[in-house]
């Protein structure tokens, strides 16, 4: 369990649960994936569960993980929280009982923020009138090219305090994005051995949508080999925007 975490956007990762599988184009090439597999190598024990090899993994089976509930609990500072960096809580094998547990773990710990981040829009949106959405919860989706742009309107449903899209990898133009309240946008390119390259213009339109609509715009990075192969300027700058405290707990 990371207590830091070089995610230019967190601070800790947490995951209650391990494991995944592909599900659109942004997976092609999951870091997750292919870490979970050396870790299983290493023999971790949260990584010993092998996932379907067609959409999944050695590694990578959905695992939940109870001794990691309370872990947020024993930190003491308050931190900026990535919720399953290495699986995704909406997945159809996560039981919503489980989901309702990470759940109070977040609303009892109310110094932390925490960011959710799932692909699986449809069930979040299905099951979010079942759950009790404390202020300090962050809800995102994944939208990597115009094909998930639905994923967005199911986000809208949802009633999470601050709101947020990760177009990353970004692997085609998004200008057809609808931001209405949409908190924050978090760009980058792909990173790792076949990385897709992103184009200028599609990061562009993205920094100059969320301007318009008032929707705090983060660029994580260019990509390519490494993660910081391609820095992270754009246009000769830094974009670190990040959603206003006022709308989440103040620290």
């Amino acid at each position: 369990m990371a207590d830091k975490s070089a995610i230019e956007w967190t601070e800790a990762t947490w995951n209650p649960t391990t494991g995944c599988d592909r599900i659109s184009a942004g997976c092609d090439n999951c870091y997750a994936l292919s870490l979970a597999k050396r870790l299983k190598a290493m023999g971790s024990a949260k990584y010993q569960n092998d996932g379907d090899p067609r959409t999944s993994g050695p590694g990578f089976g959905v695992t939940l993980h109870e001794d990691a509930l309370t872990i947020p609990t024993r930190w003491r500072e308050p931190r900026t929280v990535f919720v399953n960096s290495m699986s995704d809580l909406f997945h159809a094998r996560v039981p919503i009982d489980y989901v309702r547990r990470v759940f109070q773990v977040m609303t009892d710990t109310p110094r932390h923020t925490y960011q959710v981040l799932t692909k699986r829009a449809l069930r979040l949106a299905r099951i979010a009138d079942q759950l009790d959405w404390p202020p300090n919860v962050w809800m995102g989706v994944s939208v990597e090219t115009e094909q998930e742009l639905p994923r967005v309107d199911q986000l809208r449903t949802v009633p999470a305090a601050v709101r947020f899209i990760s177009a990353e990898p970004l692997l085609g133009s998004l200008d057809g994005i609808d931001l209405t309240d949409i908190h924050w946008l978090i760009a980058g390119g792909e990173s790792g051995q076949g990385a897709r390259p992103v184009d200028p213009a599609w990061v562009r339109a993205l920094q100059d949508q969320c301007a318009e609509a008032g929707t705090a715009f983060f660029f994580k990075q260019w990509g390519g080999r490494t993660p910081k192969a391609g820095g992270r300027l754009l246009d000769g700058q830094t974009w670190d925007e990040m959603p206003s405290r006022e709308l989440t707990p103040a620290r």
